[in-house]
């Protein structure tokens, strides 16, 4: 029998491995809610698909993406990197990795982590949708301009309300996958993984 997914997720092993293991899973980890808010950002004008090729140089460029170490990253460190043809060598973006990285820093000192407050915008469990088409699919929402209006005010960047909803999405806050994949089923049940 064969398994329906979401329609975004066919074509290419890497973004169907992508899509059945990490897409929408919940994340409790500081770490990756900051990669993944550096990887949406820097995907904002690219195709995700460019993004994800790219990621493991994404993942050396940034240390692992330890916000702290990234939060002390300076203009040279900044200007090397830029050098590197395996990541986006987009100026703009990196300095915003280095400014986000400062700003979760921030939050996760005032609120305890950036896990907590990353999770306050859904009320601290996944908004499960019920989309039947990609169509359907909004590319922001109410919680999403709320994230992307308190991080804009706190001094990040890349971080409009579309790039906040992908974020959302990648990290489990919300279930978009279709009612008809496989993996929406899988992240309903009671139990099912987080990250």
């Amino acid at each position: 029998m064969a398994i329906t997914r979401c329609s975004w997720a066919e074509g290419d092993p890497l973004l169907l491995e992508y899509h059945d293991r990490e897409w929408g899973v919940p994340v409790h980890d500081d770490r990756l809610l900051f990669e993944f808010l550096v990887l949406e950002g820097a995907q904002a004008g690219l195709s995700w698909m460019t993004i994800l090729r790219k990621r493991e140089a994404y993942r050396q460029a940034f240390r692992n993406f330890d916000p702290k170490t990234v939060a002390g990253f300076d203009e040279r460190t900044v200007n090397r990197l830029l050098q590197s043809p395996a990541i986006v060598r987009n100026r703009r973006k990196f300095e915003s990795a280095v400014k986000n990285a400062r700003v979760v820093v921030a939050i996760a000192a005032e609120a305890g982590s950036f896990d907590r407050y990353a999770w306050s915008f859904v009320g601290g469990k996944p908004r499960r949708n019920a989309w039947k088409t990609m169509a359907a699919l909004p590319s922001e929402t109410p919680e999403s301009r709320e994230m992307s209006k308190d991080l804009l005010r706190r001094g990040a960047s890349f971080v409009g309300p579309t790039i906040c909803y992908a974020f959302m999405q990648a990290t489990g806050l919300v279930n978009d996958h279709l009612v008809s994949c496989f993996r929406y089923r899988q992240l309903v049940k009671p139990g099912s993984p987080a990250r």
